[in-house]
């Protein structure tokens, strides 16, 4: 059988798109993945459908943001260590120093209203690139009606009753095992074998490929932990000997660390507890500063979480008085606390997950895994879609009408149009540009 797949990118290909996508990673967990989806699998074709959603699966899982250790899953699965690490660091580094000079300005000058308006027109487009992903996604993932059902009940739990998303997840999974003793047909899909192995050797990895160094090891387990527990302790020990207020850095490093351990359910679960602690415990900031913080973070590419880091740029700016420099510190020591145990997360248990692959019976439970993380991401879309649309909540006097314009020209100009999602974003930020200069906002 011919084999039409792309040779193995090289390191520098991917270090130049995880660096490209560090800067246009705008839009939540789900506009990120949507991202990396059309770059990884649709565009590059580096990794097949079904082993991103292998990887994304059990990303869902983690505590931390998932969007962020997708990237570093997928680098290590490219390139290994050094490919995860990358990945995952620059996924991270632009986003921290945009939000870093923001900052900056913002305790300056106090004022965004520029930024407010390049973003103002990239948010619809965003909207517009999840949307074409989940409906990608969707066609690839929904394997029969029993899946579209569970994907529905996803949808409906965590959109309606408000129930945690990592419930969801393992409520999913007790469910794949229930269906796959008791009503093994659900899990049966009719499917062209030999259409869906040419489909996965089109692509440099597939479920198919070879992936060295699977499976646990006792010992890689223990050095790993040892790093990340040295690492975890050199800024502390820092922080210990060449600064004059260690009670504080030690507060902000406990905190950050704790933060990033019980993050399941992602930013939105997490941002009302550092919100709280933050301003009415520790008094690191004000209100109305944590409020334009989630602002800014809002504004901003990478994760959402990456609003922690403004609280650490305040907490330090606050602490010394209004320097700039601790504050810098601060936000510094914030990133790389919140950020270190995903990595962990990734390296410990992407070895152990891409060993599963090809077990049937968790492959079918995953499968059903997969069609509820369908449900979770359209949540995410909808939530989303109405921040940019019906900003003000369900009012329908209240529909920012040139945001759905925009929404819907987006999805026409990247779908039917084909024009690039980079060269799409460069054009609705300066459409929103456009539309501040006019005076419509």
């Amino acid at each position: 059988m011919q084999n039409n797949a792309p040779s193995k990118p090289t390191f520098q290909e991917a270090l130049w798109f995880w660096f490209k996508l560090g800067f246009i990673s705008f839009g939540g967990p789900a506009g990120q993945i949507a991202m990396m989806h059309e770059f990884l699998v649709e565009k590059k074709k580096w990794i097949s459908e079904s082993k991103f959603l292998h990887a994304l699966n059990y990303c869902m899982l983690l505590p931390g943001p998932e969007a962020q250790q997708m990237a570093t899953y997928t680098g290590w699965l490219l390139h290994g260590t050094w490919g995860g690490l990358a990945a995952g660091i620059l996924f991270v580094l632009p986003s921290m120093f945009i939000l870093l000079l923001l900052s900056i300005v913002y305790v300056l000058l106090g004022k965004l209203a520029w930024v407010a308006a390049m973003f103002y027109g990239l948010k619809p487009a965003v909207v517009a690139i999840v949307v074409l992903a989940l409906l990608k996604i969707s066609q690839k993932s929904l394997l029969s009606n029993f899946h579209y059902a569970v994907a529905g009940l996803s949808f409906v739990g965590i959109f309606f009753f408000n129930i945690p998303f990592p419930l969801i997840i393992l409520g999913s999974i007790a469910l794949g095992f229930l269906v796959r003793r008791f009503l093994p047909q659900f899990l049966i899909v009719k499917s062209d074998k030999n259409k869906t192995e040419v489909e996965e050797r089109g692509y440099y990895l597939n479920k198919y490929s070879e992936i060295p160094n699977l499976g646990f090891r006792p010992w890689r387990l223990v050095k790993q932990i040892a790093i990340t527990l040295i690492l975890w302790a050199l800024p502390l020990w820092a922080f210990y000997y060449f600064t004059a207020d260690f009670g504080f850095w030690q507060t902000l490093v406990v905190f950050f660390s704790q933060a990033a351990l019980v993050t399941f359910g992602g930013a939105y679960a997490v941002l009302p507890y550092v919100a709280q602690f933050s301003v009415e415990k520790l008094s690191w900031l004000s209100k109305t500063q944590m409020i334009d913080g989630l602002a800014l973070g809002e504004t901003t590419p990478g994760p959402l979480i990456m609003v922690l880091v403004f609280v650490g740029f305040m907490a330090g700016y606050n602490q010394y008085e209004g320097s700039i420099f601790y504050g810098t510190l601060g936000l510094l020591a914030t990133t790389f606390y919140t950020f270190l145990p995903c990595f962990l997360f990734i390296f410990v248990g992407a070895p152990i997950i891409e060993k599963t692959q090809h077990n049937q019976k968790i492959k079918g439970v995953l499968a059903i895994v997969t069609a509820t993380v369908v449900g979770v991401v359209l949540n995410l879309t909808v939530y989303f879609a109405q921040a940019v649309i019906l900003p003000k909540g369900l009012i329908i006097n209240a529909i920012d009408y040139i945001s759905l314009a925009w929404t819907i020209i987006s999805v026409i100009a990247m779908h039917h149009f084909k024009i690039g999602m980079i060269s799409w974003i460069g054009i609705s930020a300066a459409f929103g540009w456009l539309v501040y200069a006019v005076g419509l906002i």
